[in-house]
């Protein structure tokens, strides 16, 4: 046993001393595919299983003495762990489909669903194990991680608010018995808990549906305005974004010239968009921002690179990613005219 755990211990040691942000590459990759994909989440993070608990996961063993992790460093699939948060469940399946489309899925289970089934309420989460592979090599910051599994988990704030709080109880009591009345307040709690998101589901819908007229041409392209603009000039035909994510939009739109409704609209023509698709064959339905950042780039070609390379949270990344989306284009030959003619490197 204690060789199985020496040889295990140094493959993991390596491995961290190997990818030292390995925590940060993938909460950022996971964070731009949803944003490009227009999910609307609350928060992703990461974060590396620390040693101990890599290591008492790898002493697990069946009732019937068997190992439970045969090969702990092929078998444990957690070793790095995504938890996606959203403001309302009708985001999860929209986040799940994405992360299906971008990944391969080993393992997929929904706790949510399996605590009703159950007959109770309780603990709420999506758990994903995925892959990276080679429909994930448009997500710069995973390159490096090709054949990596990861475990990714789905919940509402609210669901993981109750996770968090219960799981705190529960573990620093141990093997000791928790109080009956602790217990059932939890359960109580729980069942508020999942009578509130449907409430912050109905909320989203009449959110969605209560649109403000943006008919005027003179109405100011702002963070605040676009996405009502949008919902005029797209209806639902693709994803609405976290709603500080269309300062981006504002600035990238700014950068390259188009500050009004009109302009807006004469880039969001239906045509370009088809153009679009059928180059960079999105896995995923792409959100408002990612969809117009694309319709910019074909228009405007390295200028769109010059201009906007250094906006948006992660400046280092952005001007290469938006050189491989323009090499798809001019390999589909879709550049707007006034793209200018110049070779991508």
């Amino acid at each position: 046993m204690s060789d199985r755990i020496a040889r295990l211990g140094n493959r993991y040691h390596e491995w961290v001393r190997a990818h030292p942000d390995a925590a940060e590459d993938f909460a950022a990759g996971v964070e731009d595919l949803l944003a490009d994909a227009g999910v609307t989440y609350d928060r992703v993070v990461a974060r590396v299983k620390d040693w101990p608990s890599f290591k008492a996961k790898a002493y697990k063993k069946r009732d019937n003495g068997e190992w439970m992790y045969p090969d702990p460093w092929e078998d444990i699939h957690d070793l790095i762990g995504v938890r996606v948060t959203t403001f309302h469940s009708t985001e999860i399946p929209v986040a799940i489909g994405v992360l299906k489309q971008s990944f391969t899925v080993e393992r997929s289970v929904d706790k949510t669903a399996e605590t009703r089934i159950a007959g109770g309420f309780g603990y709420g989460s999506h758990h994903l194990i995925l892959t990276v592979d080679e429909n994930s090599s448009d997500i710069a910051e995973l390159a490096e991680y090709k054949g990596v599994s990861f475990e990714v988990q789905i919940r509402t704030v609210l669901q993981h608010a109750w996770a968090e709080f219960e799981h705190d109880i529960r573990y620093k009591r141990g093997n000791e018995e928790l109080d009956p009345r602790v217990d059932r307040a939890f359960a109580l709690a729980a069942g508020l808990i999942e009578l509130a998101d449907q409430q912050f589901d109905q909320i989203a819908v009449a959110q969605d549906a209560a649109k403000e007229d943006t008919s005027r041409d003179d109405v100011d392209l702002t963070p605040e305005t676009l996405p009502g603009v949008l919902a005029m000039l797209l209806g639902n035909r693709f994803p609405r974004s976290r709603s500080e994510n269309y300062r981006f939009l504002a600035e990238i739109l700014a950068a390259d010239g188009i500050t009004t409704v009109a302009e807006l609209a004469e880039l969001l023509d239906d045509g370009d968009i088809a153009d679009v698709h059928g180059a960079l064959r999105y896995r995923f339905h792409p959100g408002q921002i990612r969809l117009i950042d694309d319709l910019l780039l074909r228009r405007f070609g390295r200028d769109h690179i010059t201009r906007t390379g250094e906006i948006g949270v992660r400046p280092a990344l952005r001007p290469q990613q938006l050189a491989r989306r323009l090499k798809l284009m001019r390999a589909a030959r879709i550049l707007g005219d006034d793209a200018p003619d110049q070779p991508v490197t």
